[in-house]
């Protein structure tokens, strides 16, 4: 199954606010998308974490 559950992890607070998938084929290097943070209450860069 090329589809991946993944979690992404505040860069500035370090939690772990959000859940996704994505495509191992043609993603094969960690995703970072700019999300809100319900914790620092802005926008902030999140990484994906194993």
């Amino acid at each position: 199954m090329p589809r991946e559950q993944i979690t992404l992890q505040c860069t500035e607070c370090k939690r772990k606010n959000y859940s996704s998938t994505k495509n191992k084929k043609t993603m094969t290097e960690r995703v970072e998308l700019k999300k809100f943070c319900p914790f620092c209450r802005k926008h902030v860069p999140h990484k994906e974490i194993k």
